[in-house]
């Protein structure tokens, strides 16, 4: 299960079609019955957040926070991905991509950090980007790392 938690009022998110979508990645991950909470934030807050939790005074596009109940609890939640919007509009100008696909693409890579994957070692980069360049792909949106 997908929600959706839009503190800062954007309209320009099809927040229904945008859940549809991630839930399908989470479908085809196997995790479909996990519950993964989204937040859409403002620069001060990613920026508070970032310098909390990696120790990184700047604003960023997308943080990753896995949930943290002890195993004893049965729930299947993954966690949360925090997606600064202004952010993802600018990268989504600069690189000359629609705000909705870089936007979807930062929900996968933030996702794809709560099951583990990373992007440190370069190896474990290109097994990430193989990764989400598959998803995007089966969506019809071309290789964000291109």
């Amino acid at each position: 299960m997908i929600v959706i938690q839009n503190s800062i009022d954007v309209n320009s998110i099809n927040e229904a079609e945008f859940s549809n979508t991630l839930q399908s990645v989470l479908d085809e991950l196997n995790v479909s019955d996990s519950e993964l909470l989204v937040r859409f934030v403002d620069r001060i807050e990613i920026q508070q957040l970032n310098k909390t939790y990696r120790h990184q005074d700047k604003t960023t596009n997308v943080l990753s926070f896995p949930s943290d109940l002890p195993i004893e609890i049965e729930e299947a939640i993954l966690g949360d991905v925090v997606i600064c919007v202004a952010v993802v509009t600018e990268e989504a100008q600069a690189q000359g991509k629609t705000f909705e696909n870089h936007l979807l693409h930062m929900a996968i890579h933030g996702t794809l950090h709560l099951l583990g994957f990373d992007h440190i070692e370069e190896s474990d980069a290109e097994k990430m980007e193989t990764l989400e360049v598959k998803i995007l792909e089966k969506m019809q949106i071309s290789n964000p790392y291109q």
